[in-house]
């Protein structure tokens, strides 16, 4: 089971996640995501226990505990949404001229 990790503080390592977890159980992968340009991590990671039991105890245990001076939100991971986000798609040209937008209030 994938485990989403928020609230981390800053400067927060995978090494800070593995050594949190494994006080429940066996973690097989642990990440802290970080931003493309600066390097600096965006506050959350992910990690992987070797089974979902100890993940689901990782879970009760965690959610709502410290690292660091935050507060950590820990809960079973989402699927991750596809590509393109799924907005702003096409529309037909009488759907356009329909739907009363800026152009025909003002």
């Amino acid at each position: 089971m994938r485990i989403y990790v928020g609230g981390l503080p800053y400067q927060s390592t995978e090494q800070d996640l593995i050594q949190l977890f494994e006080q429940i159980g066996q973690v097989t992968f642990a990440t802290v995501i970080t931003d493309r340009e600066t390097g600096r991590s965006k506050g959350f990671g992910f990690v992987e226990m070797s089974s979902d039991d100890e993940a689901r105890a990782a879970i009760e245990q965690l959610n709502g505990s410290t690292l660091g001076n935050r507060t950590i939100t820990v809960n079973e991971a989402r699927e991750r949404r596809a590509p393109g986000g799924g907005g702003g798609g096409y529309q037909s040209r009488d759907r356009r001229s329909n739907g009363g937008g800026y152009r025909d209030r003002y």
